[in-house]
């Protein structure tokens, strides 16, 4: 596994769990507004030239050592929460996540959802006690806002597997005023509508991003996020804003 990055307490990550929080390298998603850019582009020898200034930041964690610092919190934190990059592009996901569940750890994952086949098959030999996938756009904007071509039908898929597995769940979404509006929450709100919860997120603008022209750009203000949440829980069980 290609770990980026470590975070060892996270007491908002895991509902009502405290965790540790694996950072995996790699994303297939050019989001304009991720402030995880040092995780997004692989590490690699043979990155196209335009990107090898771009891998930068994070240094990669060795395995061993991710596995030595979990055996030292056990009894000290309840779970493990696998984010990126995107998880599901490493296929030794699996068999990673039994390592940590072999310790007794709780699993949480964070996806991009793409990979509806790993999904699967993390359900199916119950590998994953909580998912969150991240809902980027309305279908017919989401290459836009993910700066890339995608298989919608693998995303619907997903969708459709999480809201069905019986797990614990979430959809979340980042908004931010130069790529969503009111009319674009509610045909997100229709893509998962139904489902048990969604958190809208804040933009964050004073940071490092992978499209370097979104930074310093508008964020919602609180009130106007709260005022789209109650767009969004016309759709779904529960919708909050995380301000």
């Amino acid at each position: 596994m290609l770990i980026g990055g470590l975070e060892k307490l996270s007491l908002l990550d895991y509902p009502n769990n405290l965790a540790a929080i694996v950072f995996t390298q790699g994303c297939n998603f050019r989001c304009h507004f991720c402030y995880n850019p040092m995780l997004v582009w692989p590490r690699s020898e043979k990155l196209a030239p335009d990107e090898k200034d771009k891998d930068k930041g994070y240094p990669l964690i060795q395995e061993d050592d991710l596995f030595l610092f979990l055996q030292k919190r056990l009894g000290k934190i309840d779970g493990v929460v696998i984010t990126g990059g995107e998880p599901t592009l490493h296929a030794d996901l699996p068999s990673f996540i039994k390592k940590i569940k072999a310790m007794g750890y709780l699993v949480k994952l964070d996806t991009n959802g793409t990979n509806s086949l790993m999904l699967e098959t993390l359900f199916s030999e119950k590998l994953v006690d909580y998912i969150a996938m991240d809902i980027k756009a309305p279908w017919p904007k989401y290459e836009k806002v993910v700066g890339v071509p995608v298989n919608l039908e693998n995303l619907q898929k997903s969708v459709k597997i999480i809201m069905s597995s019986g797990l614990p769940y979430e959809f979340r979404s980042t908004l931010l005023p130069d790529l969503h509006d009111a009319n674009d929450v509610e045909d997100m709100g229709k893509m998962i509508q139904g489902a048990e919860r969604w958190y809208l997120q804040k933009f964050k603008s004073d940071t490092n991003l992978v499209n370097v022209d979104f930074e310093g750009k508008n964020t919602f203000l609180d009130k106007e996020l709260k005022e789209l949440a109650l767009i969004g829980s016309k759709f779904v069980k529960e919708c909050r804003a995380r301000v």
